[in-house]
């Protein structure tokens, strides 16, 4: 009977996930903070137009002026928002040239009729400028705008302290427009950033996932395919030993289950003298005559798992493809480096499996090697025999590369 926690996890599964993992965010304007990041630019842009248009109708203006201000102004708003928007500097320059232009026109020529009343506008000019042009041109610019609102108050006769704090005005209001067209960009941007992190992560998960499956069943497997062939010839005319073998695959396949829902879990530690001797019946169990050599005591988790990973690849491939009558295991420790020796002889060099998914056991190993700083050589050296060497140190480095790197081939074979 299945238990209530496989029945979640299958069902868990069975939706594309597994238990606590977290699925990637959605798209990012369904996200509250960039809504409101993008809301609260645009409140302060009707603030700013609210404030035009109540000294536009208060200024005692003809009809046709307010007319034509009221028109002007959602026109410039329109430009200040797509001017803000997170893309907006990644259009092509001579667009945004256009635009600014249009923009520059459409503050610079109502002054004609609302003189300082319109001055208010060309803090959105002064904003689009630093959103839009390189910095070089955008400050120099953001600056002239700054300065060009005192002409038309001296010449309407301001007093020149009203006319600077006019210039003031305009300055900090294309400050305050920038920095809340940049505030709702970067998080637009965080947030797309952390969907593909997540995405990254749920691909990584997925390759984790596949290596542990392909070592861990690619062992067993092959270890129960193994001894049930053995059982087959046994059962006629050695029962008890026949019955001690299929009690030695119910244990491997119980192990086998165990090991998988560890590896559904994210957690899965082996122990490399458990392998050494769970490799040592089952070559025994093939005939093969086995020695090993050397004893290394405790490891790190990450070390131990590693090697013993490598080990089970190692028998497991040398179950399935070579005709080995003798194997040797050899670990060794020296000048903090652990090492791991495979031999075995019986390999044919010009083997290959055409199959497509006929497995990338040493291309896993080798990436495993490298994350802890370690390296995995192997070949055929010249007398047929087929060893496989992989090192690491006895600590992790603090910073180590996923990926795999070049690997040199011993001088007396070739790559496996």
């Amino acid at each position: 009977m299945m238990d209530s926690h496989d029945r979640s996890g299958s069902a868990d599964e069975s939706r594309g996930g597994r238990p606590g993992a977290v699925a990637p965010p959605g798209p990012v304007h369904h996200l509250p903070a960039p809504r409101i990041a993008r809301t609260v630019l645009v409140t302060a842009l009707l603030g700013q137009a609210l404030l035009t248009t109540t000294g536009i109708l208060t200024a005692g203006a003809s009809p046709a002026a307010e007319a034509t201000g009221l028109v002007l102004l959602p026109a410039l708003l329109a430009l200040q928002l797509l001017h803000s928007a997170p893309s907006g500097n990644r259009v092509p320059l001579r667009r945004r040239c256009l635009t600014l232009a249009l923009q520059a026109l459409l503050t610079y020529l109502p002054l004609v009729i609302f003189h300082v009343l319109w001055e208010t506008m060309a803090g959105c000019l002064a904003a689009s400028l630093l959103l839009l042009l390189p910095r070089r041109a955008a400050w120099p610019l953001y600056a002239a705008v700054g300065l060009s609102v005192l002409v038309p108050a001296l010449l309407q006769g301001l007093p020149l302290l009203q006319s600077v704090h006019l210039t003031d005005t305009t300055l900090l209001t294309g400050l305050v427009l920038y920095g809340l067209a940049r505030l709702s960009g970067l998080i637009t941007h965080l947030h797309t950033t952390r969907g593909e992190l997540a995405r990254q992560a749920v691909t990584g998960e997925r390759l984790r996932f596949a290596r542990d499956l392909h070592d861990l069943l690619g062992f067993s497997l092959s270890a129960i395919t193994l001894k049930s062939e053995l059982v087959h010839q046994l059962i006629a005319t050695q029962p008890a030993r026949a019955i001690k073998e299929i009690d030695e695959v119910l244990a491997i396949a119980g192990q086998s289950l165990t090991d998988v829902r560890k590896a559904a879990s994210g957690y899965r530690a082996l122990s490399l003298q458990q392998e050494i001797k769970a490799a040592q019946s089952i070559l025994h169990a093939a005939g093969l005559q086995v020695r090993t050599e050397g004893e290394l005591g405790a490891l790190a988790p990450h070390l131990d798992t590693a090697l013993a990973t490598t080990l089970r690849e190692a028998v497991t491939n040398l179950l399935r493809h070579s005709n080995a009558a003798h194997c040797r295991i050899s670990v060794a420790r020296h000048d903090g480096v652990v090492r791991l020796l495979v031999e075995n002889d019986g390999v044919d060099p010009a083997y290959h499996n055409p199959a497509p998914h006929s497995g990338n056991g040493l291309g896993n190993l080798r990436t495993r090697m490298t994350a802890i700083g370690g390296r995995l050589e192997s070949g055929v050296g010249n007398d047929g025999t087929f060893r496989l060497v992989a090192e690491a140190p006895v600590r992790k480095p603090p910073e180590t590369s996923a990926e795999p790197r070049d690997i040199m081939v011993p001088r007396n074979g070739s790559a496996a």
